[in-house]
């Protein structure tokens, strides 16, 4: 990525070479030697010949190999730090990638991390290599985060507990607000609740003998 490329320039350039492809590229029939397409564009019809050497996505290793790949090819993309080690789990549908100076593609909250699962989940989606959305963490942004916000919020409905008054939190995303209501879901002493609208909505603490 040159000097005078931004972050959010190559994320933006790659997204839109994806979706224009899903846009104008869509499968009408097949068979084992051809493809048919339509450009809604031109509304015109045309043919993809099939090479009989062109290799087919394979096992379920060949996939993840593919995943792997296509992972770093994206961060390659983005930043010009280097992935050392990419594990995936198929099962669970998540991706961890470790490697020097990776902040850029994680951004400031995890943004730019966000925005490589966003292009990672259309390419799969269209080359048919997951049947389910996989998360991507890195350098275990995700799971520090998950702590951070946990312990925080256990440590908010201790006060709230003690002082028998309700807390406001600042906003948060969606998925940070659905940890706190997670973790909080079990303590029987305080109940939570999301007021405001995005990208105000915030959680608010409450001990349950407040009404």
């Amino acid at each position: 990525m040159s000097e005078n490329t931004s972050m959010e320039e190559a994320i933006s350039k790659f997204v839109e070479s994806l979706e224009e492809e899903q846009k104008n590229d869509r499968l009408l029939e097949s068979n084992n030697t051809k493809e048919t397409y339509i450009n809604e564009d031109t509304e015109e019809y045309y043919e993809d010949i099939i090479l009989e050497e062109k290799c087919p996505i394979g096992d379920n290793l060949d996939k993840v190999e593919k995943i792997k790949n296509f992972v770093k090819k994206i961060v390659a993309l983005v930043t010009d730090s280097e992935v050392s080690e990419v594990t995936y789990d198929e099962e669970s549908g998540k991706i961890n990638i470790y490697g020097r100076d990776l902040g850029i593609a994680i951004g400031k909250n995890g943004k730019n991390m966000e925005a490589i699962e966003y292009i990672f989940n259309l390419y799969i989606k269209r080359k048919d290599l997951s049947e389910k959305a996989i998360t991507i963490d890195i350098k275990d942004y995700k799971k520090k985060k998950y702590e951070t916000i946990k312990n925080m919020a256990l440590k908010m409905a201790g006060k709230v507990v003690k002082e028998q008054k309700k807390i406001i939190l600042k906003p948060m995303p969606s998925h940070e607000r659905k940890i706190i209501h997670d973790v909080l879901s079990e303590n029987k002493e305080v109940e939570t609740r999301s007021k405001n609208k995005e990208p105000y909505r915030r959680i608010i603490i409450y001990p349950l003998k407040e009404k």
